[in-house]
C-alpha cells in the first residue's frame, strides 16, 4: 500500500477515535441524567410497592384477629349463656389465652366494660369506638392499662343491634366483644423495625401523634418532625407541604414527598390502614441511593471510556487484519472460480457426452431410414430396419425424458401423484419392459417374492416404475451376455405404523461393478464413470440422481454395494401406505402342487404362497428329481393336482423335463411353465412337450391364485392359445382429436389393423362437434391430445361431460406428448379416464382400450 493510502487510514483512526470519545461522553451525561429520574421513579414504585405489601399484611392481621374474636362468639354463642357465671367465664378465660389474647371485655351499649380476662384497659377515642361498635361495625384501636402498658384492641358487634348479645352485670345491654394484644406485636407481625438504617416505618394518628414509632424521634408528633426537618433543609414550602400531608391523612387517601431527614435527602410515602383510622408512614433515606448513583455514573463514564478504547483497538486490529483477509478472499475467489471452471468443464463434457449419445440413435433412425428406402422391395430388409429403428427411437426418448426429469427436478417442480397400485402389476410391468433386452443379451433374469403382505398400496406408479427400470436399466447395460440380474420383493412391518408397510426392492446383477470411488459419486448428476469399460455404453450419467431425488422425494432410502467385477446390488426402501379395503379371500381346494425350480428362494416363496390360499406344496431344484418325485406318486395312485416347472433350468429345462414327465404320468396331470421371459417364443415347442399353460414370474400370491383357479372342480386346463389370440376391435369407433396431420396419420396407421374405425377431429371443438352430431354410443372411445388450437383438451373434455347425453361419460383418454406425472394428474381431474404418452406404446393403448371400452358382441371386453 502506498503512503496516501496509509496516512488516510491514521486520518480516519483518529478521526473516528474522537467522535468515539464525544459521543460516548454525550451518552454518558444523557444516561446521568436519564438515571436521576429513573431512580425517582423506581423509588416510589419501591415505596409504594412496599407500603401496599405492608398495608395487605395489615389488612390480613387484622382480618385475621377479627376471625379469631368471631371464633369466640361462635365458640360461646350468646343465646346460649344466661348468666356470666364462674363456668362461662372460664370458657371465655380458656378461649381467649388459646387464642394468644391477653385481655377479653364485653362493652355495654353505653360503653360501660366488663373485663373477663386480663387487666382493666381504658379505651383511646371511647366516643368512636362506642359509635362504631353500636353500629355494629369492627374497629381497631389502642387501649391503655393501669400499668400504663399501650394495648392493641380489636372489637366486634356483639350484641345490640344485631341480636341481644351476651348478659351483663346490671342488666346492661351487651354491644360488642373485645380483645387485647400488646402493642409490640404490631412491629412484630409486619417486621416495621427490620433494617431500620435504610428504610424506617411508624404508625400515627390523625393528628400526627405517634401510635408506633420505629426510630429515635426527638418530637411525639410526626407532623412536627417532617417540618422542622424540612425548614433545617431550607425548604420553603415545608408549610403548604404539611398543610397537604394533613389533608390526605384526613382523607384516608396515599401522599408522597421528599423532605430532608437527618440533614439527607428523604422520601416520605404515607398509607392510610383499613379498619383503623391510622395512617402508615415510611421514611426512606436517599443518602445511599445518591452515594450508589454517583458511583453508578464514575463507573459508566470510566466504562464508557474503556469500551471506546476497545472499540477502537478492535478497529485498529480490522485494519491490520484487512489485507490478510483480502488475500484469503482472493484466494477463496480463485477456488471459487476453479470450482465454476470444473462445473463448466462439467456440463461442457456433459453436453459432449449427451451430443453423442443424442446423435448415436438419432444416426441409426436416419441410416435406416435410408437403408430402408434403398430396399423397398425386400421386405424382411425392411422390417429389420424399422426395428432397428423402433429401438433406437425408444431408447432416444429415454435420453430426452432423462434430460427433462433433471430440469424439473433442479427447477423444484418435480411432484409425486401418490395413487392405489398393485405390486404385482407394477413387476408384471416391469418383467414385461426389460424381458426383449433380456432376451438378446441372453441374460439369465428371475425375480423373487418373499413375505408378501400387502400386494395393493398407495404409491405414484409411474415414478416407481421409472425408478425400477432406471436400476434395471444400469444392470441390463453393464452386465455383460451370461450374466445374472435378479430383483428380490419383500416386506417388513413399517416403523410408520399399522397403516404402513415397509416394502424392500433388491437389484442384483453379476456385472462389471464399480470402483469405490465411483459409489461415493453415483448419486450426482451429469456423473459417469470415467473409465475405458464404460465409454462405449451409453448413457446421460442423470439416471441414478434422478432416481435418488424420487426415493427421497417418497421419504425412502437407496443403498448401493458394488465390488469391481464381481457385480452391483442396488437397495431401495420405501414406507408405502396400506390398501385398508379387504382383499377377496383366496383359496383353492387342497390340491398337491410340485414346484420345479433351480432357485431355492423361488422354491420356498411360491410354497408359502400356495399354502396362504390352501393348498399343500412340495418342491425340488432339478427336472430328474421332480420326474421321480411325480412318478412316485403316480404310481402310488395319488397324483400331483398340478406342476409348476421353471422354464430355464441347468442340466434339463423345463421343457424337456415336461417331455419326459408326460411320458410316466400320462396326460392327466396339469404341467405349467413359469418364467419372466416371454411365453411366446417357446409356447410352440413347449406345448408339443405337453406343457398345459403358462404363469409369469414374478409368482404373487394373487397371480398363483388367479393362475390356478380355473383348474377348480377338476376342470381341465383350456389351451392358452384360445386365450391369448390376436385381439380383434373389428366395428369399434374411435374419435381422434389432432391437430398435427402427421401425427394423425401415425394413430389411423397403427389402430386401424386391429379393426377400429377412425373419425379424425382437427381441434378440440370440432371434437366436440363431431361427438354432439353423432347417435349416442355410436363412439367407444375419444383419443384427445391436449394442445390444440381453438378449444384444447381440457376445455374439450370437460365440454363432452357437461353435454346432457346418456354417452357423457364416454371413455377419454389422452394422447400427448406432456408425460410428466403432474401432467397425468391434471387429464385426470378435468375428466379424463387415461393418459397415452406419445409415441404410442401401442401394446399399453391396446391394454388402456380394452380395460375402458365397454364390452361388445364383435370385441374384446
Amino acid at each position: 500500500m502506498n503512503k496516501k493510502i496509509i496516512r488516510f487510514l491514521w486520518v480516519s483512526f483518529i478521526g473516528l477515535l474522537a467522535l468515539c470519545i464525544g459521543v460516548f461522553s454525550a451518552i454518558t451525561s444523557f444516561m446521568v441524567r436519564q438515571n436521576n429520574a429513573a431512580l425517582n421513579r423506581v423509588v416510589d414504585t419501591y415505596m409504594e410497592g412496599m407500603s401496599t405489601q405492608i398495608q395487605r399484611h395489615f389488612e390480613t392481621m387484622v382480618d385475621m384477629r377479627l376471625i379469631q374474636v368471631g371464633g369466640i362468639v361462635q365458640a360461646i354463642p350468646p343465646e346460649s349463656v344466661t348468666t356470666l357465671d364462674q363456668t362461662t367465664r372460664e370458657r371465655f378465660e380458656r378461649a381467649a389465652a388459646y387464642r394468644g389474647f391477653i385481655h377479653l371485655a364485653l362493652y355495654s351499649i353505653e360503653g360501660e366494660a366488663e373485663v373477663l380476662y386480663g387487666e382493666d384497659v381504658t379505651v383511646e377515642d371511647k366516643e368512636i369506638f362506642l359509635a362504631d361498635m353500636n353500629n355494629g361495625d369492627k374497629l381497631v384501636t389502642l387501649g391503655t392499662t393501669a400499668g400504663g402498658e399501650t394495648m392493641l384492641l380489636y372489637g366486634i358487634s356483639a350484641g345490640y343491634p344485631n341480636d341481644v348479645g351476651y348478659p351483663m352485670s346490671g342488666g346492661q345491654r351487651c354491644t360488642a366483644l373485645v380483645v387485647g394484644l400488646p402493642i409490640d406485636q404490631i412491629n412484630n407481625a409486619l417486621s416495621l423495625g427490620v433494617d431500620s438504617t435504610l428504610i424506617f416505618t411508624h404508625i400515627i394518628r390523625s393528628d400526627g401523634t405517634f401510635v408506633v414509632e420505629n426510630a429515635d424521634i426527638a418530637s411525639d408528633n410526626c407532623y412536627d418532625w417532617i417540618r422542622e426537618n424540612g425548614r433545617n433543609y431550607g425548604l420553603e414550602d415545608i408549610d403548604d407541604t404539611m398543610a397537604e400531608l394533613r389533608q390526605a391523612v384526613e382523607a384516608r387517601t396515599e401522599f408522597s414527598m421528599v423532605v430532608s431527614i437527618g440533614g439527607e435527602a428523604g422520601h416520605v410515602y404515607c398509607v392510610p390502614l383499613p379498619n383503623t383510622e391510622w395512617t402508615m408512614v415510611t421514611v426512606m433515606p436517599r443518602g445511599v441511593l445518591d452515594e450508589a448513583l454517583a458511583t453508578l455514573g464514575n463507573q459508566r463514564v470510566w466504562t464508557a471510556l474503556a469500551g471506546c478504547s476497545i472499540i477502537m483497538l478492535a478497529m485498529l486490529a480490522i485494519f491490520l487484519v484487512y489485507f490478510r483477509f483480502s488475500r484469503q478472499q482472493m484466494a477463496e475467489l480463485d477456488k471459487t472460480k476453479q470450482k465454476a471452471e470444473h462445473a463448466n468443464r462439467a456440463k461442457s463434457e456433459f453436453l459432449s457426452n449427451m451430443s453423442h449419445d443424442i446423435r448415436t440413435p438419432m444416426n441409426a433412425i436416419v441410416g435406416m431410414t435410408a437403408i430402408a428406402t434403398k430396399n423397398i422391395d425386400k421386405p424382411d430388409q425392411v422390417k429389420d430396419c424399422l426395428r432397428k429403428i423402433t429401438l433406437s427411437s425408444r431408447h432416444l426418448l429415454g435420453l430426452i425424458n432423462d434430460v427433462l426429469d433433471m430440469s424439473k427436478i433442479e427447477s423444484g417442480k418435480l411432484t409425486l401423484d401418490m395413487e392405489l397400485i398393485s405390486l404385482r402389476e407394477v413387476m408384471d410391468g416391469i418383467v414385461s419392459i426389460v424381458q426383449p433386452q433380456i432376451s438378446a443379451k441372453k441374460q439369465v433374469f428371475d425375480i423373487f417374492i418373499q413375505d408378501i403382505r400387502e400386494e395393493r398400496v398407495y404409491c405414484d406408479g409411474v415414478r416407481l416404475n421409472q425408478v425400477l427400470i432406471n436400476l434395471l436399466s444400469n444392470a441390463l447395460k453393464f452386465t455383460p451376455a451370461g450374466g445374472q440380474i435378479h430383483v428380490t420383493l419383500s416386506q417388513e412391518p413399517s416403523p410408520k405404523g399399522e397403516g404402513y408397510i415397509r416394502t424392500h426392492f433388491l437389484v442384483e446383477d453379476t456385472g462389471i461393478g464399480m470402483s469405490p470411488e465411483f459409489q461415493s459419486r453415483i448419486f450426482e448428476s451429469f456423473v459417469r464413470e470415467d473409465n475405458k469399460r464404460v465409454h462405449k455404453i451409453e448413457g446421460s450419467g442423470l439416471g441414478m440422481a434422478i432416481t435418488k431425488y424420487i426415493v427421497d422425494a417418497m421419504d425412502g432410502t437407496i443403498e448401493v454395494q458394488s465390488e469391481l467385477n464381481k457385480g452391483s446390488q442396488f437397495h431401495v426402501t420405501l414406507d408405502l401406505e396400506r390398501f385398508e379395503e379387504r382383499e377377496e379371500e383366496m383359496l383353492l381346494p387342497a390340491w398337491d402342487i410340485l414346484v420345479v425350480d433351480d432357485d431355492e428362494r423361488l422354491c420356498i416363496s411360491a410354497a408359502d404362497a400356495l399354502q396362504e390360499i390352501g393348498l399343500r406344496a412340495d418342491w425340488t431344484l432339478d427336472g430328474s428329481s421332480a420326474i421321480e418325485m411325480a412318478e412316485r406318486r403316480h404310481a402310488e395312485a395319488r397324483d400331483y393336482h398340478i406342476v409348476l416347472l421353471d422354464w430355464q433350468m441347468p442340466g434339463m429345462d423345463g421343457i424337456e423335463t415336461a417331455r419326459r414327465m408326460r411320458e410316466k404320468i400320462g396326460e392327466d396331470v396339469p404341467i405349467l411353465i413359469i418364467s419372466a421371459y416371454d411365453w411366446g417364443s417357446i409356447e410352440a415347442e413347449a406345448r408339443a412337450a405337453g406343457v398345459s399353460g403358462f404363469l409369469s414370474k414374478p409368482l404373487f400370491k394373487s397371480t398363483l391364485y388367479y393362475g390356478l383357479s380355473r383348474f377348480k372342480e377338476g376342470a381341465e386346463a383350456k389351451n392358452e392359445a384360445d386365450q391369448e389370440a390376436g385381439a380383434d376391435y373389428t366395428g369399434r369407433r374411435l374419435l381422434v382429436a389432432e391437430d398435427n396431420e402427421l401425427n394423425w396419420e401415425i394413430a389411423r396407421e397403427l389402430l386401424a389393423p386391429y379393426g377400429f374405425e377412425l373419425t379424425w377431429a382437427e381441434n378440440g371443438r370440432i371434437c366436440l362437434e363431431k361427438f354432439q352430431a353423432s347417435e349416442p354410443g355410436w363412439y367407444d372411445a375419444v383419443l384427445m391430445d391436449l394442445r390444440m388450437p381453438m378449444m384444447d383438451g381440457y376445455e374439450a373434455t370437460r365440454a363432452i361431460r357437461a353435454c346432457d347425453r346418456p354417452d357423457a361419460d364416454i371413455p377419454i383418454i389422452a394422447m400427448t406428448a406432456d408425460a410428466f406425472s403432474e401432467d397425468i394428474q391434471r387429464c385426470i381431474q378435468c375428466g379424463m379416464n387415461a393418459h397415452a404418452a406419445k409415441p404410442l406404446d401401442m401394446r399399453e393403448l391396446l391394454r388402456t382400450l380394452q380395460g375402458l371400452m365397454s364390452p361388445t358382441a364383435n370385441g374384446p371386453g
